[in-house]
């Protein structure tokens, strides 16, 4: 897989790989698939790689949506089951402020739950907010990888200061922090899906996949 979410976070650009005979019918095993698979679970492609593919340490980056409703009614009941529905003035201009000074790699630490030997260190590539003509605010979210529940504190976090709980400067005040932020509060899960993954070209797949799997450090390369 190219990236674990927590229980209740959706993906519709989730990526597989496995190792399958090289004469299967992608077609026919698409429509396997999907007679076997759960209903709230589809495959939607199946396509051959070369070996060097690595679904996980061979991504470039992974792009997350949010979304938040701000409308007095709520979320839309046809998209209430993938959208947080959201009872607190939101400032959109305060907490674009905020993500922008989050931008770059930092060691998200305060922003993870941490896992035995796993690095905090990430590199965070967007991070921006828009309105919709019905009042939904979606986040952009766009990094290298992601630690535990790093994407869904970053929102939570955000949201805090744009319903006025916390001043611009304080979610990336917490980047100097080595252990989570008990204060960041975590948004609900099923506000938030993967929507796609990024890989380089065929003949770059190893040396990414190699790049991944070192450990990185702040200031490391």
């Amino acid at each position: 897989m190219a990236g674990r979410t927590d229980a209740g976070v959706h993906a519709t650009g989730q990526v597989a790989s496995a190792d399958l005979p090289a004469d299967l019918d992608p077609a026919w095993l698409v429509r396997r698939l999907a007679r076997m698979l759960p209903a709230d679970v589809r495959v939607t492609a199946a396509t051959a790689v070369p070996p060097e593919f690595d679904a996980r340490f061979a991504a470039l980056r992974r792009h997350y949506r949010y979304r938040v409703a701000t409308a007095a009614w709520g979320a839309d009941p046809l998209r209430a089951r993938d959208t947080l529905a959201w009872p607190h003035p939101l400032d959109l201009d305060a907490v674009s402020a905020a993500s922008a000074a989050l931008l770059g790699e930092h060691d998200f630490a305060a922003f993870c739950k941490r896992r035995e030997g796993a690095t905090t260190v990430r590199a965070l590539q967007r991070l921006s907010w828009t309105r919709g003509p019905d009042g939904v605010v979606e986040a952009t979210v766009s990094a290298d990888a992601f630690c535990h529940s790093m994407v869904r504190s970053l929102v939570g976090a955000l949201l805090d200061v744009g319903r006025g709980r916390r001043a611009v400067d304080w979610p990336a005040g917490l980047l100097t922090r080595t252990e989570r932020a008990a204060d960041v509060g975590v948004a609900p899960a099923h506000g938030l899906t993967l929507v796609g993954v990024d890989y380089p070209p065929d003949d770059e797949l190893a040396a990414r996949a190699a790049v991944t799997r070192r450990l990185r450090v702040p200031g490391g390369a």
